[in-house]
């Protein structure tokens, strides 16, 4: 504990010590992490620094971004006291420098244990991250599936409703949309989205908008079955309103429009799934989805 206690303190100087320049970028002055690390003498601090601009050469990154002003240092013979010249250093900068210096020196030793442990978190963010990425991802493409699945299913009922034709199928269909999104069929939601023409809006849509839409549809579907409809007119009426209202109840929940959902990048995977679903039932019945 003792030991976490101290190294808490050290991060604490360390970003006590940073600095924030006009446009806002963070660095820390040379000299005072010279003397935080406990170097009473710039003569010795310069090979330090000398060493950390070699690494940094060595990894490919451009030494003017991590040591600002590092060629304006050049005495190595005054104390550090009575030295004017500074170098603005950036984070990776410190991290070099505290890389490179003497683990004999206390503060140093402490330093390169919280850049390590900084690393680590860093690495366990990053992991997390990814995973939450994954997971997002997975349920996206399960939603878009399953949405494909359903929508087949809506196409059965609607046939036993008298909608047969692609035409009548699509009229159909831009019903529920215009009630969901306001008025907007299909072309329009494409339109407002920069969406190309032969793009499938579904494949553009993220989790929540694809969670609402497969309500839209599982409500209509179960509304034509459960009702025992058979007229066309009547089939587009009840999409609509099943559109509406899901329309008011994502209103009221989440405050924010179906149409002004973010647009995302297309599902491919799931878009050729869809077309594995689209040849086969018009091959078997001639509907569109």
């Amino acid at each position: 504990m003792k030991a976490n206690k101290s190294q808490s303190k050290s991060i604490s100087i360390f970003e006590k010590l940073k600095k924030t320049d006009k446009a806002g970028n963070e660095y820390w002055s040379a000299k005072d992490l010279a003397k935080l690390l406990g170097y009473s003498r710039y003569s010795s601090f310069i090979e330090v620094l000398d060493k950390a601009k070699a690494s940094c050469i060595n990894t490919g990154q451009e030494t003017a971004l991590h040591f600002k002003d590092f060629s304006a240092i050049k005495s190595v013979e005054s104390d550090l006291q009575r030295n004017g010249d500074d170098a603005k250093l950036s984070r990776y900068g410190c991290y070099l420098i505290i890389q490179n210096a003497d683990p004999a020196l206390k503060p140093v030793a402490l330093g390169q244990a919280y850049f390590a442990t900084q690393a680590r978190l860093q690495e366990l963010n990053q992991q997390q991250k990814s995973k939450n990425f994954k997971i997002v991802k997975e349920r996206r493409y399960f939603l878009r599936k399953e949405l494909a699945k359903r929508n087949l299913q809506l196409a059965g009922a609607a046939r036993k409703a008298g909608i047969v034709t692609p035409a009548d199928y699509a009229f159909f269909q831009n019903h529920g949309y215009r009630g969901l999104y306001g008025g907007l069929d299909v072309k329009a939601i494409r339109e407002i989205r920069g969406l190309n023409p032969n793009e499938n809006i579904l494949d553009h849509m993220e989790n929540t908008e694809l969670a609402v839409n497969l309500f839209r549809v599982t409500q209509t579907t179960e509304k034509l079955k459960n009702d025992k409809v058979n007229d066309i007119v009547e089939a587009n009426s009840i999409h609509f309103a099943v559109g509406l209202k899901t329309r008011k109840v994502i209103e009221e929940r989440i405050s924010i429009l179906p149409e002004d959902f973010p647009v995302a990048s297309t599902i491919k995977l799931a878009n050729n799934k869809d077309k594995e679903l689209k040849t086969r039932k018009s091959s078997k019945n001639k509907t569109v989805l």
